[in-house]
């Protein structure tokens, strides 16, 4: 069963996630509401992927985004604000809020095709 890190500080959308992950045969791993509770689940070890809310609280997750890269972890980005800003992530599957179980489950196909 693939292990999925959900990284999002929104309580109703992190149980909805986890909801449609579980769905698709996934464990998961979180949800996470912060950058150190992700670096704890990722020091646990066994993440498959992760989907990273790209703003947690008053930051962003593209630190912690490299951080999984760096570990061979793939990657997703959801988000309420359109894609990625930053440079070196315009290549990453994203989910935009709202977005529903069939976007959810596009985005786990892409993270699993993954080596």
């Amino acid at each position: 069963m693939p292990r999925i890190l959900v990284v999002e500080d929104e309580p109703l959308i992190s149980m909805l996630m986890e909801d449609w992950l579980q769905e698709l045969g996934c464990e998961v791993a979180g949800p996470a509401i912060t950058e150190q509770a992700a670096l704890d689940y990722l020091g646990n070890g066994g993440l498959d992927a992760a989907i990273l809310d790209i703003h947690l609280g008053n930051t962003d997750s593209y630190a912690l985004a490299d951080t999984l890269r760096e570990h061979g972890v793939p990657i997703a980005f959801s988000t309420g604000d359109g894609a990625p800003s930053a440079p070196g992530f315009e290549d990453l599957p994203v989910l935009h809020k709202p977005f529903d179980f069939d976007a959810m489950k596009i985005v786990v196909g892409k993270l699993l095709a993954n080596p």
